[in-house]
């Protein structure tokens, strides 16, 4: 099952599609791409709405979001991401 990234955006639903094989793990890159202190939820795409409702009419629970909160990466961050160099791609 392919994994996506659901973080509220100002009373929107966003959500992140990880690229396969981009040696990140999902976890990784939630921290990296979701903006600094929004919480976000890993979840299976399948498992989004698929009644054909647009995204923006989506709505998510912020106590739903409880699998991590974004990380200070950003432009200008004390905590660059740096990818580690025991990563592998395609694996």
């Amino acid at each position: 099952m392919s994994k996506c990234i659901i973080y509220n955006n100002n009373g929107c639903v966003a959500v992140i599609f990880p690229a396969p094989n981009c040696g990140l793990t999902v976890e990784q890159i939630a921290l990296k791409d979701v903006p600094f202190g929004k919480p976000f939820k890993i979840m299976n795409i399948e498992d989004l709405p698929q009644d054909g409702s647009p995204q923006e009419a989506w709505i998510v629970d912020e106590a739903d979001l409880t699998d991590g909160i974004g990380a200070d990466y950003g432009v200008g961050s004390a905590n660059p991401f740096t990818m580690s160099e025991d990563t592998t791609h395609g694996n």
